[in-house]
Formats: C-alpha cells, sequence, structure tokens
C-alpha cells in the first residue's frame, strides 16, 4: 500500500451548469471592462472565487494498491509454422520469453496459442480476445511469435484503441521459396456439354513456365502449360449435371516448403439446359403412347417422336399426297444433327431401309464418343431386320437369341440389380407381371433385371464415352396401365435415362470423400461383395489407409483423422474422389514465405519493434520495461511498459474553501469592488 495526496473537485450544480454559468459571469466581466469599470481587477477576484466555491474543491488523501501491468504472449501455431523449423525455434522463442517475463513480479503475463484449424493466421483477433477484459491503461504489450504471415492485422493500425505495443519475434528463413498454385477465379454453375473458364495462376520464385495436370471428375489429367506469375485462362467441359471437381496440380518446383499449395481444386455445379431426346417408334404400338407421354411431362425435355407407319417397301394402290404422310429426315437426324441429341431410344424398331447402315455405323461411333442409346426391343428385334445385326450391334451388351416367348412373367431384380443404383431402390415392391419376353444372351454391361428363367431383361452397359441400355421386352407399358397393380413405369425409365445421363448419384460404382474438421470419410459404391483397398492421400502427400465398413449390400465406409486443410485425394479399385478440407485456396497456405513486412506498420504504429529470430533462438532481443508513452522498441531490445495502475482501497476528503470562510472572502471582494467604484 502507499498513500497519495491529491486536489478532488465536486461541483454543487454540475459541470455542464458550472461552466455554463463561468462563461456568462465572464462575458459580464467582459462588458463591465468596455464600459470602463474602475474594480476590473476586484470583481474578476470575487468571479474566480465563487466559481472555486461552486467547484467544491477538496483535499483527498488515498490509500492506493499497485496494480501490474499486464503483457501478452502469443504463439502462432498456423499450418504454415510447420515447414522450415519454424516450429522448433518458435516453441524455443515462446519458452525463452515466458522465463524471462517471469522474473518482474510487477508484471501480469497472459499466454496463449493460436488455433491451428483456422483458415489463416488470426493473431491480433487473438490478442484482442485475451486483454477482453483489461483497462488499456494497464496493458504494457504484447509479442507476437509467427512467422509473419498474419491475416487479421488492422487495416489503420494508428487509430484509436489499438492495442499497443506490439513486437514481432518472425521465424523461419526468409530466402526459402516455395511454388504454389491458386485459382484466381472459378464460376460456381455452367451448362453441361458447355466449356466453363477457369482463372488459375502459378506462383514460382524461379519463374518461367510450369506443366499443369488439370483432371475433371477423377479422369485421367490434361497437361496444359503456363507462365509462372501470370493470369492464366483454363478451359474445363463440364462432364455431367451435379457437381464437378477439377483439380490442379503443379509438379514440385527447385524451391518447395510444402506440396499442400501445388494442388487446389474447384467444384462446378453442372446444370443440363435441356435434354434434347430422339425416340423413333419402329411401328404403331401400345407403348408408343406411354412412351410419348413420359418423355413430354418432363418440362426440360425437348422431345423428338418419329413413328415410321409405312415403311418404304411397302406398297399399296394410295399415293403419298393421299397418305399425307412426312418423310422420315434420316440426313437431316443422323449426319447433320445426330450430334445435338442426348439420348436416343429406338421403340421395336426393325431394320425396313429407312436408316441406312451408314447411319446406324454413325450411331455408334456417336454412342462410342459420348451418347447415349436406349433399346426397348420388340418381336422383330430376334428377326432378320433386327438392330442386332447392324453395324449397331457393335455397342449392344446383348444379342438376341432368336426367340420370342409369350405368356406371363413377373420382372425381378439380379443380385447386381439389388445392388445398382439405378434399380435398387425399387427392391422389395410388387409388380405386375408382363406378357412377352425377346430373349438374349448377355455379352457385356451388367444384367440388373431378368425375366423368365432368369434370363436378361434390362442390360446396363459402358461403351467408351457413352452408354447404352437394353430392355428386352415391349410390355413395359402394362406396368403404365397399372395391369395387376402395374409397376414403377415412370421411375424405372426416369432413373435409367438418368444413367444414361451420367448422372453422378447414380453410378454403379462410385467413391465419394468428404472432409470436414478432423475426419475425412470414404463411401464406395460397388457391385462386388468386398471392397478394394482405400488409400487416401493428404495434401502433403502422405497416405492414409482406413478399413472399409459395410453399411448396406453394395456399400461400404471409412473414416480417417485428419488434421490439415487443403486437398485430399482417395483411392480404391480404379476410382477416385476429392475433397477439400477448408476452402480451395486455404489462406495458410497462399503464402508461405517468412517476413516481417507484414507487421512493422502495426509495430511502427504503436511504438513496437519487430526482430527476426534464429532456429536456436539464441538472438533474443533483450526486454526492458520502458515508460507509459513514446517508443518502446530499439535495436536489439524491446520495451514493455509500466503503466503505474492502481487500486483505490480507502480515501478521505477535506473542503478547502468551507462555505463560510468562502461567503466571508466574496463580501470582503464585493465591499472593495463598491468602495473603489464609489470615489
Amino acid at each position: 500500500m502507499m498513500e497519495a495526496v491529491r486536489i478532488g473537485f465536486d461541483p454543487f450544480l454540475g459541470w455542464p451548469l458550472l461552466w455554463g454559468l463561468v462563461a456568462l459571469t465572464a462575458l459580464a466581466w467582459l462588458v463591465y471592462i468596455l464600459r470602463r469599470g474602475r474594480a476590473w481587477l476586484t470583481r474578476a477576484l470575487g468571479l474566480a472565487l465563487l466559481a472555486a466555491a461552486l467547484s467544491n474543491p477538496s483535499l483527498v488523501h488515498e490509500e492506493r494498491e499497485p496494480l501490474p501491468s499486464v503483457a501478452a504472449v502469443i504463439l502462432d501455431r498456423s499450418e504454415s509454422m510447420d515447414f522450415g523449423g519454424r516450429e522448433k525455434a518458435a516453441e524455443a522463442a515462446y519458452a525463452a520469453v515466458q522465463a524471462e517475463l517471469a522474473k518482474d513480479p510487477s508484471l501480469e503475463v497472459r499466454t496463449l496459442e493460436s488455433d491451428p484449424n483456422d483458415d489463416g493466421t488470426h493473431l491480433y483477433g487473438a490478442l484482442e480476445g485475451l486483454m477482453a477484459d483489461v483497462p488499456r491503461d494497464r496493458i504494457a504489450g504484447a509479442i507476437l511469435i509467427t512467422d509473419g504471415q498474419i491475416h487479421d492485422l488492422p487495416d489503420n493500425p494508428a487509430q484509436e484503441g489499438v492495442i499497443g505495443p506490439v513486437h514481432g519475434l518472425v521465424v523461419g528463413d526468409p530466402n526459402q521459396g516455395d511454388r504454389r498454385v491458386e485459382l484466381v477465379e472459378a464460376p460456381s454453375f455452367g451448362i453441361v456439354g458447355e466449356t466453363a473458364n477457369l482463372i488459375v495462376r502459378v506462383d514460382d520464385p524461379d519463374g518461367g513456365e510450369v506443366d499443369l495436370n488439370v483432371s475433371v471428375n477423377g479422369g485421367i489429367p490434361e497437361r496444359v502449360r503456363v507462365k509462372a506469375g501470370e493470369n492464366t485462362p483454363l478451359p474445363i467441359k463440364i462432364e455431367r449435371r451435379g457437381e464437378n471437381v477439377i483439380v490442379v496440380e503443379a509438379p514440385a518446383g527447385r524451391q518447395e516448403l510444402t506440396m499442400a499449395n501445388n494442388r487446389t481444386a474447384a467444384s462446378l455445379a453442372g446444370v443440363r439446359d435441356r435434354l434434347r431426346v430422339l425416340l423413333v417408334t419402329g411401328k404403331p404400338n401400345q407403348a408408343g403412347r406411354t412412351w410419348r407421354d413420359l418423355l413430354k411431362s418432363d418440362p426440360s425435355v425437348d422431345l423428338v417422336h418419329f413413328t415410321i407407319l409405312r415403311p418404304p417397301y411397302k406398297t399399296d394402290s394410295a399415293t403419298n399426297d393421299e397418305l399425307a404422310l412426312i418423310a422420315f429426315p434420316t440426313e437431316e437426324l443422323f449426319e447433320q444433327k445426330l450430334k445435338e441429341f442426348d439420348l436416343i431410344i429406338f421403340d421395336q424398331y426393325e431394320r425396313r431401309g429407312v436408316i441406312t447402315q451408314s447411319y446406324l455405323a454413325n450411331m455408334a461411333r456417336y454412342v462410342s464418343d459420348g451418347g447415349a442409346l436406349l433399346i426397348a426391343a420388340g418381336e422383330d428385334f430376334s428377326g432378320p431386320g433386327s438392330l442386332a445385326r447392324s453395324p449397331l450391334a457393335a455397342v449392344l451388351p446383348a444379342v438376341p437369341t432368336g426367340v420370342v416367348r409369350t405368356g406371363e412373367f413377373v420382372p425381378a431384380l439380379t443380385d447386381v440389380g439389388k445392388r445398382h443404383a439405378v434399380t435398387q431402390p425399387l427392391e422389395g415392391r410388387k409388380w405386375g407381371g408382363w406378357k412377352r419376353y425377346i430373349e438374349a444372351n448377355a455379352q457385356a454391361g451388367d444384367v440388373v433385371m431378368s425375366g423368365p428363367e432368369n434370363k436378361p431383361l434390362l442390360i446396363l452397359d459402358r461403351v467408351d464415352k457413352g452408354r447404352v441400355g437394353m430392355l428386352m421386352s415391349d410390355q413395359i407399358w402394362l406396368w403404365a396401365r397399372g395391369y395387376e397393380g402395374g409397376g414403377p413405369f415412370a421411375e424405372l425409365i426416369r432413373r435409367v435415362v438418368h444413367w444414361l445421363m451420367k448422372e453422378p448419384e447414380l453410378e454403379e460404382r462410385r467413391l465419394t470423400l468428404s472432409a470436414e474438421g478432423d475426419t475425412a470419410t470414404a463411401e464406395l459404391r460397388t457391385l462386388l461383395d468386398t471392397a478394394p483397398p482405400l488409400q487416401i492421400e493428404t495434401p502433403e502427400g502422405h497416405i492414409l489407409e482406413p478399413e472399409w465398413h459395410e453399411t448396406e449390400p453394395g456399400t461400404f465406409k471409412a473414416e480417417a483423422p485428419i488434421d490439415q486443410l487443403g486437398l485430399y485425394r482417395a483411392r480404391a479399385g480404379g476410382l477416385e474422389a476429392v475433397a477439400l478440407n477448408g476452402p480451395a485456396n486455404p489462406k495458410e497456405y497462399a503464402d508461405l514465405q517468412s517476413t516481417t513486412e507484414l507487421l512493422k506498420p502495426l509495430a511502427k504504429a504503436t511504438g513496437g519493434g519487430v526482430f527476426r529470430i534464429n532456429k536456436d533462438a539464441s538472438n533474443l532481443p533483450e526486454i526492458r520495461r520502458t515508460g507509459a508513452r513514446g517508443v518502446s522498441a530499439g535495436g536489439n531490445w524491446l520495451g514493455l511498459r509500466e503503466r503505474g495502475a492502481y487500486a483505490v482501497r480507502s480515501s478521505s476528503s477535506q473542503p478547502l474553501l468551507p462555505g463560510i470562510a468562502a461567503a466571508a472572502f466574496l463580501m470582503v471582494l464585493l465591499l472593495i469592488a463598491w468602495r473603489r467604484e464609489g470615489r
């Protein structure tokens, strides 16, 4: 405890009213002077005495308890500290600073380590939180131990309220460079089949040109050469509806702190503008209108439907004008505009000379190049005019045996169908029967539904870049009409069409990966009973191998602990998936170079300093206590201010101008003034 004496004021009228009264009396006194009043000095003394009396001065005796000044020491634990031996140097400096400050009993030291999971280094925010309950007049200063890459420094360090003085102890080799890849601009969505433009940038301390590997949805990477330090447009074709993951990777450079920022990714939502469908019905039949009604009920479908009513070989006495038939535009459809269609459906079509062999060959190439084909086979598919006896046979997964079975049967899911994403949701439902089946032998693809004697009924197959579906019956319309309770006609066809359109959710072999917080979760859908081994590659290139656990038939799940932001890649059985933990371009990896430049403006504005620390922290600056104001740093020392704060434990006061004495003095002054003026 220590004693102190001061003069205190407790005005009777309150300070605003008192100052107003003083201003009015001063104005009146000036008027008196201008009118050449003779007692100007006496009146001034009287007014001053009156003002002093109204302010109620007193002599205050206090017992004060000194309060320690408060200093903050914050250690940067962000991910950028993991490179170049920075973490070890920072920990050594952290321990040495704490040991030095512990020697001063008049100083309260608060310590904090930043959150390593933040997107960016937020040291100043951590400092404000640490000192939120400390009055500004008790803050001695702050010491930040970091690599200099701080992302929340004040925009105006000199503004009022900024904590200071702030000192920086910067670790890391400033001469170590790092190559990094950044997606400067990436659209959030695009039209399926069209091109989206990304802007990519590679920063490399050595400059020059860099070869990037660009992959879409885990496909084969494409090599693109870019110039370091420049924004480069990157055209990407959007493959499918839904999420499209684009991964951009750069090989290791001559200078590398980490490979984690040599890879970045963007997720683009593919939006299908319109689904363009060509439906060719070989002859009038009961299923034709059912197909048409289903496709036309979807407003996103542009349907072109042709029904062949009169094949060229048919002869009768009526002329074409009398029949009023439209000639089938084969050249326009199968030469000029074939690639404009997303899906072609043949409903009970038989080769009758309408579509020539060369046009069917064009369609086979259309499928191989990424098109989609759906065949609903009729009786003619088993005869000599079958599409299986044309160039289109090269892409068909089944071959007819020539047998057409009649008689009721109930379609059923195969073991594969119970696992396939297209048909799995249909399991367990009661279906009505069909009455005709075109027998076939499956040679490729996946048989997901079976007919009589477990023969293939619905086959789905991938052909190069395209896809083919075959339904070996013309009786699916019975489901649409509700025969014997019907069946999931619309749902089945829509799911088949969406699979043909490469919807990610309907892939029968699909690997997905999600990374959030401290866990990476992989999920595998497969048609097999067992799952292939899983490998998860971290942003640093380390391999994790978690075990699969089957959650339901054909679906497996695995989890692995993770502790880094950035891009993770999973591989299993030839499938690949990627996931971002955190943003696409984490701030922590945007610039890994150790620097003192970012902290200097804040240190200068608050009277602090920035010092570079070596690997063993043997060159720490001397820590001194300085005055409450001014500069608190020198060439090899940093200062923490002695604020001199205290708490008043007891106080007593004695009036300096008692009322009676003040009134007596005022009366004497007034008498003197009147006498002076009366002469």
